[in-house]
């Protein structure tokens, strides 16, 4: 009898390398609840995967949102230095319970997108994903790495909602061929859901 591979179905993703975060750490996929295991490879919006399993509507939270030109060529987004792009951040929280989902930062390439997505993301700070799906963008995802991450330096809306511990992941979205975001998504470790120790 041989021994077999235990089957992991994010094999192909990069996990811990030079490329990453210093603080991202490998993941346990089996120590995580299905529905953690699901958030890291959803390759729609999180948003609705979130408000279908949860039955409660979503509010996306602005945090920050300003434009930076690029000092070096950045290689996830395809872009030389001297290219403008939009950072921001953003929370996703449940409307009724204001439980947090999400904490995203985000870096767009907004030469890349139709104007009427700059301008709703400029005035209305709606999710990136919502958004495109309401424009029908075609667009795909390329997730890069997954990971935990344990973090202190948090906005003062996050710091007492969470205890720093997540799982996160971090993709591309890709229209007429060209990366136009990068997301970097953190799933706080939720109250009743299993422990990932």
């Amino acid at each position: 009898m041989t021994s077999r591979e235990p089957f992991d179905p994010l094999k192909s993703l990069r996990r811990v390398s030079a490329t990453h975060e210093a603080d991202i750490s490998n993941v346990n996929l089996r120590a995580l609840s299905a529905f953690q295991r699901a958030l890291l490879v959803t390759d729609g919006t999180v948003t609705k995967f979130i408000e279908i399993t949860t039955m409660e509507p979503m509010d996306v939270v602005l945090l920050e949102q300003a434009q930076h030109v690029l000092e070096d060529d950045h290689p996830w987004l395809q872009a030389g230095r001297q290219t403008v792009v939009t950072v921001r951040q953003v929370i996703i929280e449940g409307r009724y319970s204001r439980t947090l989902y999400v904490h995203a930062a985000s870096c767009l390439v907004p030469g890349r997108l139709p104007g009427e997505v700059q301008t709703r993301l400029e005035l209305r700070g709606e999710g990136i994903g919502r958004l495109l799906n309401d424009l029908h963008i075609e667009t795909r995802r390329e997730i890069l790495w997954y990971g935990r991450e344990h973090l202190t330096d948090l906005p003062a809306t996050i710091r007492d909602r969470t205890d720093g511990e997540f799982v996160s992941r971090t993709y591309r979205i890709f229209a007429g061929g060209a990366p136009i975001a990068l997301i970097h998504e953190k799933f706080p470790i939720l109250v009743g859901l299993p422990s990932m120790d």
